[in-house]
């Protein structure tokens, strides 16, 4: 929940920015949003749900622990998450909308945080290189180790490799 009184300058899609301007807008984020809260699903709920379903409960729960309840959320994409007030969906809206890059920004340092926390205890998958994103070389070392822990067992190449073991 951005504070009108207090604009950010450099907000825009994560997608489209450095890993240090997401670095140094998550800070300035966090020290002026009214309010803001990070949230996810687990590998578990991911599996059982699908992805696009884990997604919007990730989103009820951030929702859930802001200090109050707002009045509209805004949500980038067509898909909208049950929620105890009204919620508008904005397609590209990371790229349109303060507050939806924000959110953006916020989740994709958060994400990339605990990939490099995983990196230490999985450091053969090279999780801190690409994060989880199915690069190549987390192909490759899907491969040559085998899914782990956190694999998702519904994505298709961690099925595949399961299979055909």
């Amino acid at each position: 929940m951005l504070n009108p009184a207090h604009a950010i300058d450099g907000l825009a899609d994560s997608k489209q920015l450095s890993e240090k301007q997401r670095d140094s807008l998550t800070s300035e984020i966090k020290r002026h949003a009214l309010a803001w809260a990070i949230a996810s699903a687990t590998v578990e709920e991911i599996d059982r749900l699908n992805i696009l379903q884990a997604s919007l409960l990730a989103m009820q729960r951030a929702v859930a622990s802001l200090p109050h309840v707002p009045t509209l959320v805004l949500v980038d994409g067509k898909q909208s998450p049950r929620l105890p007030c009204a919620v508008q969906t904005i397609v590209n809206g990371d790229q349109l909308i303060p507050a939806i890059s924000a959110a953006s920004i916020l989740a994709k340092t958060a994400r990339d945080a605990e990939m490099l926390r995983l990196h230490d205890i999985y450091p053969q998958y090279g999780f801190n290189r690409h994060k989880g994103y199915p690069t190549k070389a987390h192909f490759t070392a899907l491969q040559q180790h085998g899914p782990c822990a956190i694999h998702r067992q519904s994505f298709a190449p961690v099925k595949n490799i399961i299979r055909k073991k």
